[in-house]
């Protein structure tokens, strides 16, 4: 199960908004095959791990383990309870029933129906954690929300900047830190910032540090204040905006209007979440950033900590909770933050 779970991290960043699986198939003690799912919309971990084997015969006195449930429906693919069933697998061990409910305890069903012998739970927490994600947007019905900021070691995330005024943002955390942050938006299948970040930053929330796909873009914009000429409307990246005003939609450029006599958070993560964005990556600033924590909608932080001073400034959010993990990554020191 372990090794099901090192091929299924593979999955990170390709195969969203489905879960990362892994599949080991073993027999006699000896792994016989092994893959997992690569890219959404192509053949899940099951189905690689199956056509790896070379000789067939022997999958029918083999034990196919796999990190998640096998699906019983058909979707991008065909289920993979059926193909294990038509390979006559005798034994299959689980490490968690999917939460989709279009799975949701039917594969297990389907295979046990079959005269498999199924096992179910193995290394459970540490399989719900690799899809924490995907977990989190079946049982919450939202995506799973990343809070992002650096701040100076006297707590700023800014100097104080006004959008008619110049000045660019001050770059607290370094370059190892810049090229880690680019890695978290290949991971995660949305990214978000604030009117007042995309007035003052003119950010480009894309990857350019490391290898990876763009996450989808997301700002707010009640007044359409942001300047067209701006890197969040040229079009190179599928982005959205939440505004209050009417405002006419192009390719890789859609405005959501909602309303903001109400809450619009929730109102946006309901959008996300018709939209299958299993992932939030939420850059701020600090407005949007305190927004989230004042509504308990995060799951987890990530705060990079220099050891700049700025003196005055922004000040930086502020989590009640204890990090659950620390790491120096030169002179900027990585805290994380597990909201349970």
């Amino acid at each position: 199960m372990k090794r099901c779970l090192l091929l299924a991290a593979k999955g990170l960043g390709g195969v969203a908004p489905n879960p990362m699986v892994g599949c080991v198939i073993v027999c006699n003690g000896k792994i016989i095959g092994e893959g997992y799912h690569q890219q959404y919309g192509q053949a899940h971990a099951e189905v690689n791990a199956i056509e790896s084997v070379k000789k067939k015969e022997l999958l029918q006195k083999s034990t196919l383990y796999v990190n998640l449930e096998p699906c019983s429906h058909f979707g991008k693919t065909p289920p993979c309870a059926d193909l294990i069933i038509e390979h006559k697998i005798p034994y299959v061990v689980i490490g968690s029933i999917d939460v989709n409910s279009l799975v949701s305890g039917k594969g297990i069903h389907k295979l046990s129906k079959a005269g498999i012998d199924v096992a179910v739970g193995v290394l459970e927490a540490e399989c719900k954690q690799l899809n924490k994600r995907f977990f989190t947007f079946h049982e919450k019905k939202r995506p799973y929300i990343i809070l992002k900021w650096a701040q100076s070691t006297d707590g700023f995330i800014d100097a104080k900047r006004s959008a008619y005024t110049s000045g660019k943002a001050l770059q607290i955390s370094n370059n190892d830190s810049k090229k880690l942050l680019h890695q978290w938006r290949s991971e995660e299948q949305a990214i978000m910032v604030g009117t007042n970040t995309a007035l003052l930053d003119n950010p480009q929330l894309t990857v350019r540090e490391v290898k990876g796909n763009n996450p989808l873009r997301i700002t707010i914009d009640k007044t359409l204040r942001i300047p067209k000429e701006y890197h969040l409307f040229d079009t190179t990246t599928p982005t959205l905006v939440f505004t209050g005003a009417e405002a006419i939609s192009s390719t890789n450029l859609e405005y959501i209007q909602i309303d903001f006599e109400q809450a619009i958070l929730p109102l946006i993560l309901n959008e996300l979440k018709n939209r299958t964005i299993n992932s939030l990556l939420v850059e701020g600033g600090e407005q949007l950033l305190n927004s989230f924590i004042d509504s308990n909608l995060w799951d987890e932080a990530r705060v990079f900590i220099s050891d700049k001073k700025i003196e005055e400034g922004v000040n930086a959010p502020v989590l009640k909770k204890n990090p659950t993990g620390k790491e120096t990554i030169g002179d900027t020191i990585l805290l994380t933050y597990i909201n349970q």
